[in-house]
């Protein structure tokens, strides 16, 4: 099994995140030159946390696995006895597009270039049966293994166990249990998981059901009472790649912070604005290592409900509920040309796959592929098929996951995105978060001005640039090529390093803003002018004082204290 997919929720956790959105912005080019604005786009374990008026949390979390369908297994600790349901990898597909960090170029040529030798513009865009048997415990009074809860949702079966506190090797009793039980159980080690059981935790384990594949893993929805959500990392640490993303929306009545990590604010001179994606998750990486590889960076702050109906469509809505208020009794065809607008939805072509029979001779992925190519709308009858039967499966397996996720949205007040990366020796501490009224608002969209400095003599391919910064820093440059190298840049990749609480403005662990100016001055002194008496340009600039405004505001006061 990949257990990069074992994140999971301590404390019976959750909150929820949202974040605005990312513009499409799409400027003609009228010469040699483009703004651009260029979302990034992370490959990141992801989790949404939801926390209710009441406490209660819920925790949404996208499962990543590749591998044999029956050699899949899921593992994690967990407070009591969560509700289980399943999501949809769409939501957070939809999620994601919609709250990417955003960094848009705004260009403008300053004199006049030659028309010829080439053409300059930003680079390109860059964008995750029945239950198991019984305890075998021989009607024991103090059984060692206890099954708290047990069913199926969705392609999964899983059980929630209880281990006897007496025991001391409790995840091989765990272990022993559960394969004997049918589950597929990762080899973790007894030193990894065994902390959690003593801590009076259970274990909740998912295998597919008989018949499924890898394909229709989806994402678990788990349902708590009162706390604060974590991370439980260490199961993650066993087989996870290196610099592994790990992307978190928390949602709750205000803004989310790392209570027992380090809250980064990245040096965005060393994003490389031509080409953000290119190595914005190195520019993370680097500075997460900085904090000693335990640090979070905030991507976007603000109010949830705008990005509800990024999740779940306005059009799709209506759609659906045409296709609900309608009798397909003789319509039979178009009923199937209206479900394959929905093809994208988890769980949809699971329906149509039950209730439809593929032709002979077409190959199953090429018939489920197109299925407007096989069966006509006008069609009033198709053999088999049950059209309210089907409509009822894909509402509540489709349709309802979607619903429920943009619910998350709609009831929160605030959500936070927050963003790291992490290897395996660095995940020896359970990220924990939790929340302060008094942090500002954080866009994910960010703009800078590039000037192209023309000159007679030289293209504008050839000529100099300097891209000023919202927080007043300067970098210049020639042609396509990002002055600064992530591992060799000469300055941090932190601008700073705060230590963030529930209350008071929070503490700055490393301020960097000197020597990220000096370092500046020193690269921008090397490039020269444009030739020929060109325009005035800028060289050797640095970054005052009050030159690094940051975009992230951090300012912390007491909170409303949940119950525990």
């Amino acid at each position: 099994m990949n257990l990069q997919a074992t994140l999971s929720m301590a404390f019976g956790a959750t909150l929820a995140t949202a974040l605005t959105l990312t513009p499409n912005h799409a400027d003609a080019c009228g010469g040699f030159f483009c703004d651009s604005a260029q979302p990034v786009n992370q490959q990141a374990e992801r989790i949404i946390f939801h926390q209710g008026d009441d406490g209660s949390v819920t925790a949404v979390i996208q499962i990543q696995y590749q591998g044999e369908a029956e050699e899949f297994a899921w593992m994690l600790p967990v407070a009591g006895t969560p509700e289980v349901a399943v999501s949809s990898n769409a939501a957070f597909t939809r999620l994601q597009a919609a709250t990417n960090p955003s960094y848009l170029l705004n260009t403008r040529v300053e004199g006049n270039c030659s028309d010829g030798g080439g053409f300059f513009r930003g680079g390109a865009t860059s964008d995750s049966a029945e239950g198991p048997a019984a305890s075998a415990d021989g009607g024991a009074a103090a059984p060692p293994v206890s099954v708290a809860d047990r069913g199926s949702v969705g392609p999964y079966d899983y059980v929630n166990i209880t281990i006897d506190p007496a025991i001391e090797d409790k995840y091989a009793v765990a272990a022993e249990w559960l394969q004997s039980s049918g589950y597929d159980v990762p080899d973790m080690g007894s030193d990894v998981i065994t902390p959690y059981l003593d801590s009076g935790m259970n274990l909740l384990a998912f295998r597919l059901t008989k018949g499924n594949d890898a394909g229709a893993i989806r994402p678990v929805r788990l349902s708590f009472g009162p706390g604060l959500p974590s991370i439980p990392l260490r199961p993650t640490a066993l087989a996870t790649q290196p610099d592994m993303g790990i992307m978190v929306w928390v949602l709750g009545d205000t803004r989310a912070i790392p209570a027992n990590y380090r809250h980064l604010e990245l040096n965005e001179a060393l994003i490389n604005w031509l080409s953000p994606g290119a190595n914005y998750d190195d520019v993370v990486t680097r500075a997460a290592n900085e904090a000693g590889g335990q640090g979070f960076v905030t991507e976007h702050a603000g109010a949830a409900a705008p990005l509800a109906e990024n999740i779940w469509f306005e059009w799709e809505e209506s759609q659906w509920g045409g296709i609900v208020g309608t009798d397909w009794t003789n319509q039979e065809g178009q009923l199937v040309w209206q479900l394959s607008n929905f093809m994208q939805l988890d769980g949809v072509r699971e329906a149509l796959e039950e209730h439809l029979t593929v032709p002979p001779g077409i190959p199953e992925d090429q018939f489920f592929g197109c299925i407007s190519c096989y069966i006509d709308s006008s069609t009033a009858d198709i053999e088999g098929l049950d059209p309210a039967a089907l409509v009822d499966q894909i509402q509540s397996g489709a349709i309802d996951p979607m619903t429920e996720t943009r619910e998350l949205f709609e009831t929160a007040t605030y959500s936070t995105r927050l963003y790291t990366t992490m290897s395996a020796d660095e995940m020896t501490v359970d990220p924990m978060f939790d929340f302060n009224a008094d942090l500002g608002d954080h866009s994910n969209q960010h703009t800078a001005d590039r000037i192209i400095e023309c000159s007679p003599s030289i293209s504008q391919f050839e000529a100099p640039w300097r891209i000023e910064l919202e927080d007043g820093g300067v970098i210049r440059g020639n042609g396509n090529i990002w002055p600064f190298d992530v591992d060799d840049a000469g300055m941090p990749a932190n601008e700073r390093i705060v230590r963030v609480g529930t209350e008071g403005t929070g503490e700055v662990v490393e301020d960097n803003t000197g020597a990220i100016a000096a370092a500046l001055s020193s690269h921008n002194s090397t490039i020269p002018g444009p030739p020929d008496g060109g325009v005035c340009s800028v060289g050797g600039n640095t970054r005052g004082a009050a030159g690094f405004v940051l975009a992230l505001m951090v300012g912390l006061v007491a909170i409303r204290r949940r119950r525990s």
